[in-house]
């Protein structure tokens, strides 16, 4: 039989799948369509998930003449329709757009600038124009809603540049078409390549076209509040932080700015459960450092709090708030309006007034006339009127003190509070920290047993060799230390190394005496005679 005519096709489409899939979790994948991309070749482009689409070159399943056969009638003019840049880039699909081959290619190579030259290696990190030691500029409006790009690169204002928390022109926005309440892309801090996820604070329109199959359908316009994750910007987060750890091996920065999770019955059928479940999932598997930070005027609540606490993946994670940031279950207003109701309001008030108080004792008085306790009652509604809105404020700043940077601190839900001003200095040498210490501690954990091997005790032996103060908080010393001494440090690791294998020669030793010795005489039997007589000389010393 003739070959490559049906099934055996797609066999080998199955098979370009699979690889393409475990590729994506290998290493880093990405796809230029330059041309039509048509079943399988459709498939493939979202199974190396990151896909840049030239304008007018679609992504589909099956044409547009073959669809319209099979719905009897001339329903779609063009395969764009179906899979153009207006639908892939709307919908995730597509990372990027780009107008032609050149600029496509560019955008890939701008892209790989900021990821390892190979798998484990360390990240590349560029001269950059941009010093690390300057302060941010740019300040967010204060219950105002604003570009969370601006945070991100600063903003170009009347008189002069304000700058934002990462370098100057630095940042490359990706999926912007999808989800657009969250912001995703990479930006470098002092030349360092990081992920970025941030929040939008404005409302965004998402428009789900019409169906030209179905008559009767229409365009659908919903409005998407700022500072929620709905099932889309959920989805994308998790995606996002998939493609930073998956080949990339980005460090990450979130900037949280979340009140909640979209509740609605609409936004729990359209599963904003499964999309956020999926973010904890991403966290959990992440494998470089990510900060978490709350930025000025930000807040963090409910469940958009849970699904990126520390707790998550502690041996990464770390949360840190502005000292104008927010965090807690409820906003003041919610928790003062179950814990604080008025009847509460006004037992405080004959507590603590001593005009209402007199009031409310005289009206429990049975004595009273009719006519007195009417005078009475009046006198009371017309103090409640002049006191409940000093009572309301000072409950809503009272719940408010508890969901300051102060008391996170205190309750150890954060490592620290930090001045948005200075935040760069800070994380610039954090982050610059973090990486120097995974790169040691994962090359320790490789010389170590595995029965030896533990991170804290790592962290302990790596303090003790830098002799360095306050290890846990001199960020720029520690990784001053760890850069300088570099040699110094691989080498100590190496000595781990023979000490941990000869842990493991004499465990193996125990466990099986005979077995053991047969090895050792295997061993010896294959070395030169030289070599031989060295190890025998030291066995017999032992």
């Amino acid at each position: 039989a003739e070959d490559g005519l049906g099934v055996e096709c797609l066999k080998g489409s199955g098979l370009i799948a699979g690889e393409t899939s475990r590729a994506y979790e290998d290493i880093f994948t990405i796809t230029l369509v330059t041309c039509r991309s048509v079943g399988i070749g459709a498939y493939l482009v979202r199974l190396g998930q990151r896909a840049i689409q030239i304008e007018g070159q679609p992504i589909i399943l099956t044409g547009a003449p073959a669809i319209n056969k099979l719905l009897g009638r001339e329903v779609y003019t063009s395969n764009l329709q179906l899979g153009g840049t207006q639908i892939m880039y709307k919908n995730g699909v597509s990372h990027m757009t780009a107008g032609d081959d050149f600029e496509g290619v560019s955008k890939i190579v701008k892209w790989m600038s900021f990821i390892p030259d190979k798998k484990n290696n360390p990240i590349p990190i560029s001269p950059s124009t941009d010093s690390w030691d300057r302060d941010i500029t740019y300040f967010p409006p204060q219950k105002q809603p604003y570009d969370v790009r601006w945070l991100i690169h600063g903003k170009q204002e009347d008189d002069g540049f304000a700058s934002g928390l990462f370098d100057k022109g630095s940042f490359e926005e990706a999926l912007g078409g999808w989800a657009r309440t969250v912001v995703v892309g990479r930006a470098r801090l002092g030349g360092i390549p990081v992920g970025v996820i941030g929040v939008e604070t404005r409302s965004v329109e998402n428009v789900m076209p019409a169906d030209p199959a179905n008559p009767d359908s229409i365009e659908q316009v919903t409005n998407e509040a700022g500072g929620v994750w709905y099932p889309n910007s959920a989805f994308k987060t998790a995606q996002a932080i998939r493609d930073f750890n998956n080949g990339e091996q980005l460090p990450l920065m979130i900037l949280a700015n979340w009140r909640g999770f979209s509740g609605g019955q609409r936004d729990m059928y359209n599963e904003v459960l499964k999309y956020g479940s999926y973010i904890v999932d991403a966290l959990v598997k992440y494998e470089q450092p990510i900060f978490v930070y709350i930025p000025p005027f930000g807040e963090l609540r409910g469940g958009s709090w849970v699904v990126v606490d520390p707790t998550i993946n502690p041996q990464y994670m770390e949360m840190y708030a502005d000292e104008e940031a927010r965090g807690g279950v409820l906003e003041p207003e919610g928790i003062v309006g179950i814990k604080f109701r008025k009847e509460k309001q006004l037992e405080t008030m004959a507590r603590l007034d001593p005009t209402y108080g007199e009031l409310k004792a005289k009206s429990a008085d049975k004595s009273l006339s009719a006519e007195e306790a009417l005078e009475v009652k009046a006198k009371m509604t017309e103090r409640e009127k002049l006191l409940l809105p000093v009572y309301m404020q000072i409950s809503l700043q009272y719940a408010d003190l508890h969901d300051r940077a102060g008391r996170m601190k205190a309750k150890d839900t954060i490592r620290m509070p930090l001045q948005w001003q200075n935040a760069r200095r800070f994380f610039y040498w954090r982050l610059r920290r973090r990486l120097d210490e995974e790169y040691v501690l994962k090359a320790m954990a490789q010389s170590s047993s595995k029965e030896l091997v533990s991170r804290t005790k790592n962290l302990q032996t790596l303090e003790a060799w830098s002799g360095v103060p306050q290890f846990s908080t001199e960020d720029q010393k520690v990784a001053q230390w760890y850069e300088e001494n570099r040699q110094d440090i691989y080498s100590k690791i190496e000595n781990l190394k023979q000490e941990s294998i000869a842990y493991d020669v004499a465990a193996m030793l125990r466990a099986n005496k005979e077995g053991g010795l047969k090895g050792i005489a295997q061993m010896l039997s294959m070395l030169p005679v030289e070599e031989k007589e060295e190890i025998l000389k030291v066995l017999s010393t032992a």
